[in-house]
């Protein structure tokens, strides 16, 4: 059994959608990212970085593992499932694992941070974040035009990025002119394992499609990246 610590946020739900696709039994156990939980002693004791996901492995001694590509990994070695077996195929996968840890996540984190929670509209860090998050987008979509999946076969690349891709239009970020790449995430949200993850916890995803709701969400998240929370933790 997996205890898995989380929050809807894209680096959350990763996780919570690995979970599903490989059938694995866990017990979620959300913390209020608000009320400042994972900087608790508790927490920090399983995460000393003070950040969601994380996880705690029943059947390894309570092993605890953080940071939300390490537990994609962990998971698939744990499971051999969602990564190849033979050495190609799981440099290309952790390649793509890896440009989601690098840039996707955070260029997209700080395209929120600036696009939705600053107060003040600091218009060349907007076009910065924006345009990088774009500029990625596209060699997603390059890659995509010659594969199904980026790294071949459905894997944790996938889902790493598609957990953070799929909110783009709260980051600002358009997807227009990029097909392979919308394929792709609509391939990838019908997946019901895709499905069921994205509801441990309920997901945001629907705010920008309510300009209530998204003012509230942003103005919750911008008193949390205040407090120094990560744009990671607030992103919906």
């Amino acid at each position: 059994m997996i205890d898995l610590y989380s929050a809807a946020t894209p680096n959350g739900h990763k996780v919570s959608i690995a979970l599903e696709e490989m059938g694995l039994p866990y017990t979620l156990h959300v913390l209020d990212l608000q009320q400042n939980t994972q900087k608790e002693d508790w927490f920090l004791a399983i995460n000393p970085n003070g950040r969601i996901p994380a996880i705690v492995d029943r059947a390894l001694d309570n092993f605890a593992v953080f940071e939300s590509g390490a537990i994609l990994l962990y998971l698939a070695e744990k499971t051999g499932l969602l990564m190849p077996a033979d050495v190609k195929g799981r440099s290309l996968v952790t390649q793509w694992l890896m440009f989601q840890m690098g840039g996707i996540g955070p260029m997209m984190g700080q395209a929120n941070v600036f696009y939705r929670y600053f107060p003040e509209k600091i218009q060349p860090a907007i076009d910065r974040y924006q345009g990088e998050s774009r500029r990625l987008f596209k060699v997603l979509d390059r890659q995509l035009a010659q594969h199904e999946y980026l790294a071949g076969d459905y894997s944790i690349a996938d889902i790493a990025n598609w957990a953070w891709v799929r909110t783009h239009h709260w980051s600002g970020v358009s997807t227009e002119a990029l097909p392979h790449l919308q394929r792709w995430i609509e391939a990838i949200r019908q997946r019901p394992a895709v499905q069921a993850g994205l509801l441990q916890p309920p997901s945001a995803r629907d705010l920008t499609r309510d300009d209530d709701a998204a003012e509230r969400f942003a103005v919750a998240a911008r008193s949390m990246v205040e407090m120094g929370q990560s744009n990671k933790d607030v992103a919906p």
